[in-house]
């Protein structure tokens, strides 16, 4: 039987549709190119395809779109129906749990299937998917430590294993080894973003803006071209170095430019763009009429019940183009959604608290704001993102203390920043704002 690049066996595959499904797979490691339009030539090539069906499954299942959930749901049901390996079966196994809302499920259940199967990639970087969807920085770096003795140089695909790691490296707190597992990674494959985004990850969460701007632009050709899926992300942590060092224009410039000049409606693309609207109002910026097209493309995505980390950043746009409905509907869905999966609970028990205290502060409710963000912000393993996406909840909350005079509260949350980044003149200026310009005699909330 023929097999795929790391020798896992393809049923229902000829050499011409298992090439397409190896240039699909290389294009999903790299984020780069179109991997469903290769899927679907492979399938078209031969409709008994197994594994070209799940992948097609696993890359929609993953986008956090409702539409492509349901399209996912369809092609799970009709591969059933074909003959399968206990392979093909677990994986479908996973998807089932996956588009059924159970993320933490989905992702254990293939930790069990690359314990058996280790060198299936599809799993492998799907899993990782999922605990970046899901929060989990554990499982984000020993899902790879877990297969990597399997893997070798040699190996087809080694760079991307090693990208993979770097992330979870970096997300587990252990900066040093990720940041050299990623520049290993590019090295072998420079057109990695996964792994280049690792390593922009360790500049910011270590404060090293110029570091993190000189990365991006040194690197710039390799991450930037139009077939990348993951340029826009890219541009964002550059546009955080930006705004860390007080450089307001230059982002202004790279939101108007690259981040949101296409008008993408990825929703990836669209939580970069409300984070980084977010950060600028936050931090006293007139965004202006950006915040109307932005929200306005959010409308077919925000449905209250698919993934509230989505739904949290289109409450963000909500929010700045005065759509109060919209927000109060969004929390309606969650509040009363009768599904009983673990995305309705993540909705129920973290983004209810994250809109409302996002919510509070852009009405100029400061307390509130600090009272519903203060707990809202441990979220880790109740949905996504990284540490820098979430960091949006803590510059929030700290802003909202400064402004309501919770002085306590501001002066301990701009230290607590600072010891995390002592160089981030951001931080700095918490701290300065948080000793000198705090009202006295208030709680410290």
């Amino acid at each position: 039987m023929i097999s795929d690049r790391q020798g896992n066996a393809l049923s229902g595959a000829p050499a011409e549709a298992a090439e397409l499904f190896d240039a699909a797979v290389d294009a999903f490691n790299i984020y780069r190119g179109d991997p469903i339009a290769l899927v679907d030539r492979a399938i078209g090539i031969s409709p008994d395809f197994t594994m070209a069906h799940i992948l097609k499954a696993h890359l929609l299942g993953l986008a956090t779109e409702p539409e492509a959930t349901k399209a996912a749901k369809k092609i799970v049901a009709g591969t059933k129906r074909l003959k399968l390996s206990d392979r093909e079966a677990s994986h479908l196994a996973a998807l089932d749990l996956l588009l059924a809302g159970r993320w933490t499920a989905a992702a254990e259940a293939l930790d069990r299937h690359n314990m058996l199967y280790p060198r299936d990639m599809v799993a492998l970087q799907s899993g990782h998917l999922m605990d970046f969807y899901r929060a989990s920085s554990r499982d984000l770096r020993d899902r790879v430590a877990r297969v990597l003795p399997k893997w070798s140089p040699d190996t087809p695909g080694y760079s991307i294993v090693l990208g993979m790691y770097a992330f979870g490296l970096e997300e587990a707190g252990d900066y040093v080894r990720a940041e050299d597992a990623g520049r290993q990674a590019v090295d072998l494959q420079p057109l990695d973003c996964w792994a280049h985004h690792a390593v922009a990850h360790v500049m910011e969460m270590q404060g090293r803006a110029e570091d993190g701007i000189g990365w991006m632009i040194a690197r710039e050709p390799h991450w930037s071209g139009d077939d990348n899926f993951f340029k826009v992300h890219n541009w964002w942590h550059r546009s955080l170095c930006h705004l860390d060092l007080g450089q307001v224009e230059e982002v202004f410039a790279l939101y108007d430019g690259p981040i949101r000049r296409d008008r993408s409606t990825v929703a990836l693309d669209m939580v970069d763009a409300s984070a980084l609207l977010w950060r600028l109002h936050a931090a006293g910026h007139d965004v202006g009429a950006r915040w109307h097209e932005l929200a306005a493309t959010w409308d077919s995505h925000a449905d209250g019940r698919t993934y509230p980390f989505n739904d949290w950043h289109a409450a963000m746009a909500y929010l700045g183009a005065g759509r109060r409905r919209d927000v109060d509907r969004i929390l309606t869905a969650y509040r009363n959604g009768q599904d009983e999966n673990e995305v309705a609970d993540w909705g129920r028990r973290t983004a209810v608290p994250l809109i409302e205290g996002f919510a509070a502060f852009a009405e100029g409710d400061y307390e509130r704001a600090a009272e519903r963000l203060h707990g809202a912000r441990f979220i880790a393993n109740s949905f996504g993102g990284s540490h820098a996406q979430r960091d949006v909840i803590d510059w929030t909350l700290t802003e909202a203390s400064l402004r309501g005079g919770l002085s306590g509260m501001a002066e301990a949350l701009a230290s607590e920043r600072l010891a995390l980044k002592p160089h981030s003149p951001v931080n700095k200026t918490f701290l300065k704002r948080a000793g000198t310009t705090a009202p006295e005699g208030r709680r410290a909330a």
